[in-house]
């Protein structure tokens, strides 16, 4: 189980007509008066064919005020991890992986060698050190 935040109206704006409400019968417990009120509310929206089951309360006014702010909070929530994921791509697509075969360039001071992986091309530590870079590109 999670917990969701709650979502102003503002935050998240819901066409009514994107709306589908069904009223029907809770499940469980609660004798002649349960069984024979429709007092859940069933609210799908349509676009993402997300549904939401609302059963908590008596009312069915409650029940569908109840529905709405879960179906708000879970819209929410499915955009912000779309948000989410599409920043880490973007970020690990700039940063690379860290692995070998992303580097550019090799330095080795101690064999005193640099080695350019784009171009394949050598040179001394040397002369990379006084400034001579661009013989690698």
């Amino acid at each position: 189980m999670s917990v969701l935040r709650e979502p102003t109206e503002a935050e998240v704006r819901i066409d009514p007509r994107d709306l589908e409400w069904k009223a029907c019968r809770g499940s469980g417990k609660g004798g002649q008066h349960r069984n024979v009120t429709d007092s859940a509310v069933q609210l799908t929206h349509l676009p993402t064919r997300t549904s939401v089951r609302v059963e908590s309360e008596r009312s069915q006014h409650q029940n569908k005020r109840l529905a709405l702010g879960l179906l708000r909070a879970r819209l929410l929530e499915v955009e912000e991890s779309r948000l989410a994921d599409d920043r880490s791509g973007r970020r690990r697509r700039q940063v690379g992986s860290g692995m070998r075969g992303d580097k550019r360039r090799s330095v080795s001071v101690f064999r005193d060698q640099v080695v350019d992986h784009v171009t394949g091309r050598r040179m001394s530590y040397q002369r990379y050190a006084r400034g001579f870079v661009e013989e690698l590109a």
